[in-house]
């Protein structure tokens, strides 16, 4: 079952890129490929790859000031 959310406040603490995709409503593949993006805030566990739900937010309103918005470039 897909996960819906309808504020940032419903996200867990730690995020992966299938909760980040559908938070962010893009494909599980592009959240794959912001999640390698340089500068993106990943943390490698192991084999699992998760970004903390304060650093995303800091990065989207970074993204969101700069002069072109393109997740993962």
């Amino acid at each position: 079952m897909k996960e819906t959310f309808t504020s940032f406040d419903q996200l867990p603490i730690m995020l992966s890129a299938k909760t980040v995709a559908n938070a962010l409503g893009i494909s599980e593949s592009k959240a794959y490929e912001i999640f390698r993006s340089k500068g993106f805030p990943v943390i490698v566990l192991g084999r699992r790859k998760l970004v903390a739900k304060d650093k995303l937010i800091d990065w989207l309103n970074k993204k969101a000031g700069s002069d072109t918005f393109n997740l993962g470039r």
